[in-house]
């Protein structure tokens, strides 16, 4: 059974994601969506609020775990007895930088094989930076982000969290 890894910082997880992890679980046995912890990066939400929205986002999908990691995306390729990175690519943009971490976690690690999903062509261009800046504007992020997530990015930029 080939299990892999989907690391990101889902801050906050996006439909563009959702569709990449439930046609990713159609491929592989298991897959471990990982919220990989970069303290050089600001988060809107805590690592405990992005694995509460990913757990809620894809508890209907059986294979799927979720789970967070400090330090390189390789060790806990070993750890979780992975085999794969599955990463996605929205544009050509996006390919120069995910060529040359594949390579170096190749080097780490020669058992590390990079996958590349493309998006769904509705969701080429979506990131959670612009659903942040979106929502932060006023403006409507219905088709982007599932309602939970939707719910607690409004309630988060509002203020109101936790009230």
């Amino acid at each position: 059974m080939t299990r892999a890894l989907y690391p990101g910082t889902f801050d906050p997880i996006t439909n563009g994601h959702l569709d990449i992890i439930q046609r990713a679980s159609q491929l592989f046995g298991v897959v471990d969506v990982v919220v990989a912890v970069n303290t050089r990066k600001t988060s809107l939400f805590s690592v405990e609020e992005r694995l509460e929205m990913i757990r809620e986002c894809t508890r209907h999908i059986p294979n799927v775990e979720v789970l967070s990691h400090a330090g390189l995306m390789v060790d806990c390729l070993r750890k979780r007895n992975a085999q794969v990175l599955l990463r996605g690519l929205r544009a050509v943009s996006d390919f120069e930088y995910e060529f040359q971490m594949a390579l170096m976690n190749k080097k780490l690690d020669p058992v590390c094989e990079t996958v590349y999903l493309m998006p769904s062509e509705k969701y080429t261009y979506l990131a959670s930076s612009l659903v942040r800046e979106l929502a932060g504007l006023g403006g409507d992020i219905s088709e982007f982000v599932p309602a939970v997530v939707e719910a607690r990015l409004r309630r988060k930029l509002s203020g109101s969290e936790g009230v």
